[in-house]
């Protein structure tokens, strides 16, 4: 209650009037990895869609949208002093529904939940110069075709260019016979158009 009444009393406000709705295309990189027992390294990918924000108060707006994220990982092994270079290629169509705190002028702290749906499940192998790919499933690797996700982030939004980093933390098994799940921090740049 008490940082609830700080909060109130520094007079934290958005950029967007109360009652407005906007839409915000976006693109951006995913820095993403899997949390597992397994070490791997992170794959950088592509994050782009849009997102709708109604402002219910000064402090606070609701959001919910669309993004296509570059998911994944990578890894290397060696075998018979050759060394193979893994990329795990795990993409998704994510709908993040948040909640945004705006704390101070254009600046929000956001938090919610995020469903997402498997959309491509692929890998690409490289040694030597040569490179072979194909699907996990191949390889008896089942992607779920459903995850979730606790995204958590920070934006700043200045003349509705919007910068936003978030983490967003997946909490189902990837996969039924393990316990691999998505990790991944999303930084993008978008802009708000008043509908």
């Amino acid at each position: 209650m008490i940082a609830s009444a700080l909060l109130i009393s520094t007079g934290a406000y958005a950029q967007q009037e109360v009652g407005s709705l906007t839409i915000q295309p976006k693109v951006g990189l995913n820095i993403a990895n899997y949390r597992s027992s397994d070490d791997s390294d992170p794959r950088v990918g592509l994050a782009a869609g849009a997102e709708f924000e109604y402002q219910v108060t000064n402090m606070l707006s609701l959001s919910a949208g669309v993004l296509y994220s570059m998911q994944g990982a990578t890894t290397s092994d060696f075998d018979l002093g050759y060394k193979y270079d893994v990329t795990m290629k795990t993409d998704y169509v994510n709908i993040p529904i948040l909640a945004n705190i705006y704390v101070a002028k254009g600046f929000a702290v956001k938090f919610g939940v995020q469903p997402a749906f498997n959309v491509k499940a692929d890998y690409k192998v490289s040694s030597q110069g040569v490179t072979v790919s194909g699907s996990l499933s191949d390889l008896g690797v089942d992607i779920k075709s459903f995850d979730f996700a606790i995204p958590l982030g920070l934006s700043y939004e200045w003349n509705n260019i919007v910068v936003d980093g978030r983490y967003n933390l997946g909490v189902m098994k990837m996969v039924d016979n393990d316990d691999t799940k998505n990790s991944v921090f999303q930084f993008t740049v978008g802009y708000k158009f008043k509908l």
